[in-house]
């Protein structure tokens, strides 16, 4: 009978551990280590992509700025210096970030100046057919990235669910550390006496000192018209 309860009594103590183990998970899944260093999407929220670009238009400038991180997952910085921001076009008169995987920038980038060229000086139905490609190609609608692209006449996001999007005040960013780049440029738009650049580089800086996908080494495009 001694044996017995013994038993019965480890029993117990072992359904109640699995019973804490059980509720721990069910009730906070979001804050484990395990969670939070994860690429998998929680509650059906994006993974974060892990770089940050961001257009500012004021006055007759528009000004793109990306940072070089390269991250090899959530804990490997591989490269500081990358280019993540170029020009397109036969002349280029197109400036073009993206924020994604390397493979997936430069396979949209190709794509981006193959629609220039059917398309010259036609940014916005270029940008519309690249993402009517982008949503219906079976290769293409499997990458994971977005894309914003400027000319002297229009300023747009791209992703890979169709959307074209022209911003609202001047300001466009994505990326890892683009609502806190975004949120600064909008903030810094009224101040007399900051031009396109400067808005841009300080809110890049105030998105790099809070982003750690985000670095200081910047490559900066510039349009005048």
């Amino acid at each position: 009978k001694k044996k017995m309860f013994v038993l019965s009594r480890f029993s117990s103590v072992r359904a109640g551990i699995h019973q804490v183990q059980n509720q721990s998970r069910l009730i906070s899944p979001i804050v484990t280590k395990q969670n939070v260093l994860s690429s998998k999407p929680l509650y059906g929220y994006e993974r974060i992509r892990s770089t940050t670009i961001i257009c500012v238009q004021k006055g007759r400038k528009v000004v793109m700025i990306g940072d070089g991180q390269v991250s090899q997952g959530e804990r490997v910085v591989m490269k500081n210096n990358a280019k993540k921001v170029r020009r397109l076009g036969s002349q280029r008169q197109v400036i073009a970030g993206l924020a994604g995987s390397t493979a997936d920038a430069l396979t949209f980038f190709e794509r981006l100046e193959e629609k220039l060229e059917k398309y010259p000086g036609q940014l916005l139905r270029a940008s519309v057919e690249l993402a009517r490609d982008w949503r219906g190609d079976k290769i293409l609608r499997k990458l994971d990235a977005m894309m914003i692209v400027a000319d002297d006449k229009v300023q747009l996001m791209l992703s890979g669910n169709g959307d074209v999007i022209e911003p609202d005040g001047g300001v466009l960013a994505i990326g890892s550390g683009g609502v806190m780049a975004q949120a600064a440029a909008r903030a810094l738009m009224d101040i007399d006496g900051l031009d396109a650049e400067e808005v841009a580089t300080r809110a890049m800086k105030i998105a790099a000192d809070m982003c750690v996908y985000t670095n200081n080494n910047f490559t900066i495009e510039t349009i005048e018209f």
